[in-house]
C-alpha cells in the first residue's frame, strides 16, 4: 500500500507539514500562520484558519477549536450540504459566530455543467470571474470578524476553502511558491483516508479527485495580473473598500496595519 502511495501522490515538505492542526476527526484542517512574507517575516499564527467540514469534529474537537482560540466560522459549503451535514457550531449558539456564505452560489447544478470544460489548473481562475458577490462577502466578513480566529471551511477544504486561502495569502504578500505549497498540502492529507475507502481500480480516480496542482495557484496569479491589474484591484472592483482590503491584509501581515 505505501509504495501505491508514494506512486500516486506527491507529498509535501515539512515546512507545509507543520501548519496542519489536530482538531479529533478532522482530515484537513491548518493554521495560515508562519508562512514567509516577500517583505520579511512570516505571516501571523492563529488568526486564520482553513479546513473541512465541521461535522466530523466529536466533542474533544469542538472543545479543541474553541480553545485554540476561534471565535468566527465562515461556512462556504451549499445549502444542501449544510444541511446534510451540520456542525456543532451552525446548531449551537455559543462564542463562536456561525457565518453561511455559500461561495459557489445556491445550487451544484450549474457547476456540474462548467467543470468539465475547464481543465483543473484553471479553475481557480474561473471561480475568480463568476462568483465575485460571494468573495466579496467572505472577504467582508473576514474584515468585519471581532477580535479572534477565523475559520473558513467548505465540505473537503479543497476547492472553495483553497481559493479563499489562496487570495488571503496573496493580499498578505506570502511568496508565490508558498502558497502553492499550501494549497498542494489538501492532496496528502485527503489522499490516504479517501484512498482507504476505495477500491483498487479506484486509487486513479481517487488521485485525480483530491489533487491540487500548484500551477492553479499561478494561474491564478497570471489571471489577477493580466484581467485585474492584481488582487488589490480585483478586490475593489468587486465592491471591497480601501480599508476593508488593508483589514483584511493585517489579519495575516501586521506590517501592513
Amino acid at each position: 500500500m505505501e509504495d501505491k502511495l508514494s506512486s500516486l501522490v506527491t507529498r509535501s515538505g515539512p515546512s507545509s507539514e507543520n501548519h496542519k492542526l489536530a482538531f479529533p476527526n478532522l482530515l484537513n484542517a491548518r493554521d495560515l500562520g508562519g508562512y514567509p512574507l516577500k517583505t520579511g517575516g512570516q505571516t501571523l499564527h492563529k488568526a486564520l484558519l482553513r479546513s473541512d467540514e465541521l461535522g466530523r469534529l466529536n466533542s474533544e474537537g469542538v472543545q479543541s477549536l474553541m480553545d485554540y482560540g476561534v471565535r468566527t466560522i465562515i461556512d462556504l459549503r451549499w445549502p444542501a450540504e449544510a444541511e446534510s451535514y451540520p456542525s456543532f457550531f451552525q446548531l449551537t449558539p455559543g462564542p463562536v459566530r456561525y457565518v453561511h456564505i455559500s461561495l459557489l452560489g445556491k445550487s451544484e447544478a450549474v457547476w456540474r455543467v462548467l467543470r468539465p470544460a475547464v481543465t483543473k489548473e484553471m479553475w481557480n481562475s474561473v471561480v475568480l470571474d463568476y462568483v465575485q458577490p460571494q468573495i466579496r462577502d467572505v472577504m467582508r466578513t473576514v474584515a468585519q470578524a471581532p477580535t479572534g480566529s477565523i475559520l473558513f471551511h467548505c465540505q473537503s477544504g479543497k476547492d472553495r476553502t483553497g481559493i479563499i486561502a489562496a487570495l488571503l495569502l496573496v493580499l498578505a504578500e506570502v511568496e508565490p511558491e508558498a502558497i502553492a505549497d499550501d494549497y498542494g498540502l489538501t492532496t496528502h492529507n485527503l489522499f490516504e483516508a479517501y484512498l482507504a475507502e476505495a477500491q483498487p481500480d479506484e486509487y486513479e480516480a481517487v488521485r485525480e479527485r483530491v489533487r491540487c496542482p500548484p500551477e492553479q495557484i499561478h494561474n491564478m496569479l497570471a489571471h489577477l495580473e493580466k484581467n485585474y491589474g492584481g488582487l488589490a484591484n480585483y478586490f475593489l472592483k468587486i465592491g471591497l473598500e480601501e480599508n476593508e482590503i488593508e483589514r483584511i491584509r493585517g489579519r495575516l501581515n501586521h506590517s501592513s496595519l
